[in-house]
């Protein structure tokens, strides 16, 4: 049996409570059919509208009333991200493997990440957080709250934090321990909790938000994962992506992608982490590789019909 980590991207989630519910539901469905098929199947997934709505929510309590409600640390909002995400998710894929006769327990893991604290993502916030806004409404919060914001990949406006990269995930023997009994495991939910180490024992939460994909890669290399699938917004990874000249990219070895890396093809905050993770897995042990794709085309691309599959 073939062992995968799934990262789910924005879009399998929705970007609020009302539409997650609707979106977890065809997630689910996309899923089961992997491991229907026989994969044995270890899921992550992105925060990044979630934990924006929680931290905004926090902020905006404790403005009003901050005797009543003191300031809720980023970590904390991401741990409420990941309980909140794991709950929809293996709610609905237990209800999905149940409709087809199937008996796997589904867990979610609150996992911890640890980071460096003199990673220099601390100096220049560059993650997405939260909703998107125009540029005159991220202006106005920045000015407001004293956040920084961004430009998002064309998409429009959003508040940006620090994205460092993950170096250890505290939990991965109760990952293994859940996967070796059969389970269906949900981990690493928005990157992690990120934990800075303190003295010999301490785990102190950062105020950052980790890259999903790159704890996704790292995750995967963990628990000795045969395949890291990325699923995302597109069917392919492409070269001049919404050029006239666009090149959609099916099987590429490691050092090709690097090459293309390089040359600037992938955007900062978009692509480009995908493509990064992908190369790290990939290159971590022969044999591993990375998919990259839609959701609704992970079974097909599984399969070889489609998706970007990058290999050593």
């Amino acid at each position: 049996m073939k062992r995968i980590v799934v990262a789910l991207g924005g879009n399998a989630l929705g970007n609020n409570l009302k539409e997650q519910m609707v979106a977890v539901k065809s997630t689910a469905k996309a899923i089961a059919d992997l491991i229907e098929t026989g994969y044995e199947v270890i899921l992550t997934h992105g925060n990044g509208p979630q934990a924006g709505m929680i931290r905004l929510a926090m902020d905006e309590l404790n403005q009003k009333d901050p005797k009543s409600y003191p300031v809720v640390p980023l970590s904390v909002c991401v741990a409420m991200s990941q309980s909140y995400i794991g709950y929809d998710l293996q709610n609905a894929l237990r209800e999905e493997l149940l409709n087809r006769n199937i008996i796997k327990p589904v867990a979610t893991v609150a996992t911890q990440v640890v980071v460096d604290p003199d990673d220099p993502a601390f100096q220049h916030p560059t993650k997405p957080i939260g909703r998107f806004m125009s540029q005159s409404e991220a202006e106005q919060m920045a000015a407001d709250k004293g956040v920084q914001v961004a430009e998002d990949a064309g998409r429009g406006y959003r508040q940006v934090v620090a994205s460092p990269k993950p170096k250890e995930i505290i939990e991965v023997p109760s990952i293994e321990k859940l996967i070796d009994a059969k389970q269906t495991v949900i981990a690493c939910g928005g990157g992690g909790i990120p934990v800075i180490k303190e003295g010999q024992h301490h785990l102190k939460g950062a105020a950052a938000v980790i890259d999903k994909d790159y704890c996704s890669a790292l995750l995967a290399a963990d628990i000795d994962a045969d395949l890291l699938v990325i699923l995302t917004a597109v069917e392919k990874v492409a070269l001049n992506f919404g050029k006239p000249n666009q090149t959609e990219l099916g099987e590429v070895s490691v050092a090709e992608m690097q090459k293309y890396a390089d040359a600037g093809h992938f955007a900062p905050g978009s692509m480009l982490p995908k493509v990064e993770a992908a190369i790290q897995f990939a290159a971590s042990k022969p044999g591993r590789r990375t998919l990259i794709t839609l959701l609704d085309k992970a079974k097909d691309s599984l399969a070889g019909k489609t998706g970007t599959i990058i290999q050593g």
